[in-house]
């Protein structure tokens, strides 16, 4: 197994690497480019190997009574992995939860260089940014992924949301989770977008905000997740595999639950801001009411019901 790269357009790249699937992008002087491109490719070749040989490590989960200095892996992505995910180590949460934004986190340091004005590596949805002066991304999301699969839009898909991210902010990372998304999730959220300084902080915390979304109710179906996928990192613990619709009450109580978990992350400052979603409603921490974030520009509309993120 090799990593392979792929042009898209004049803009952006697809790079692969077994698991590993980025879509990546960077505005500036040519050279510069070229030579940020250069570098960040000769990283990427080797990050799925350092990963794979702290594999049995980074499943372990997080102690609660671990300080910040014992973090047990050696690899530059791993420590990124396990230092995003220690905050919240009074739940259960291995390193594994925070993967694709702390490998977007290690890449998106190849830009960071004169010469580039923008750059941003999403990796399956987890996004990380590079913004210089005065640079800004408007990022997207729309309904339902799922449905799109496979194909190529002929043209721009109705947003359910976007904001805009300007370098004077903080932001630099975008990550979801939720049960309809590529990973388990022990919660019933349809999705939960987190905005954060990094991506693998952005990825850890919508992961536990994602969890928190849950109630209980006989007609959610659960499975383990070792049943599942006989190698994931939560063993025998219940992930949602399936949600009946929900009265509204419920949908309400569920999100409830979610939004104080993303309200204390805030609070603490591990997040800047949350839009969590399920069955057609949303509810937000870090936006005001008129839909604008205190670090961000935003719009939310109701209607959404699994949210993906793209930059442009």
């Amino acid at each position: 197994m090799t990593p392979t790269r792929t042009r898209l357009d004049d803009h952006r790249w697809h790079w692969q690497h077994g698991p590993i699937d980025l879509i990546l992008g960077a505005d500036g002087e040519h050279d510069a480019v070229r030579a940020a491109y250069d570098a960040c490719w000769e990283r990427f070749s080797g990050v799925l190997q350092e990963l794979v040989g702290e594999l049995n490590v980074l499943r372990q989960p997080v102690q609660s009574e671990a300080a910040l200095q014992d973090c047990p892996l050696k690899g530059q992505v791993a420590r990124r992995m396990w230092r995003a995910c220690y905050p919240h180590r009074s739940a259960f949460i291995t390193p594994m939860a925070a993967v694709a934004g702390s490998v977007a986190d290690e890449l998106i340091t190849a830009f960071a260089r004169d010469g580039i004005a923008r750059a941003f590596i999403n990796n399956g949805g987890d996004i990380a940014l590079h913004l210089g002066a005065g640079q800004q991304y408007r990022v997207g999301v729309f309904a339902d992924l799922a449905q799109w699969s496979g194909t190529r839009f002929a043209h721009d898909p109705a947003l359910d949301a976007h904001l805009t991210l300007d370098a004077e902010q903080r932001i630099r990372g975008i990550a979801t989770s939720g049960w309809r998304g590529r990973s388990f999730s022990l919660g019933i959220a349809d999705s939960v977008t987190v905005l954060a300084r990094d991506a693998a902080s952005a990825d850890a915390a919508a992961t536990m905000i994602a969890n928190a979304v849950d109630l209980d109710h006989a007609g959610i179906v659960r499975r383990t997740a070792s049943s599942l996928k006989d190698d994931s990192d939560l063993g025998d613990l219940l992930v949602t595999v399936d949600v009946p619709r929900l009265p509204q009450p419920l949908i309400d109580f569920a999100l409830a639950r979610g939004v104080d978990v993303a309200t204390r992350l805030r609070e603490q400052g591990s997040i800047e801001g949350a839009a969590l979603f399920l069955q057609g409603r949303v509810r937000v921490a870090g936006i005001d009411h008129s839909g604008a974030l205190p670090a961000a520009r935003a719009s939310l509309t109701t209607e959404a019901r699994c949210s993906k993120y793209a930059a442009c």
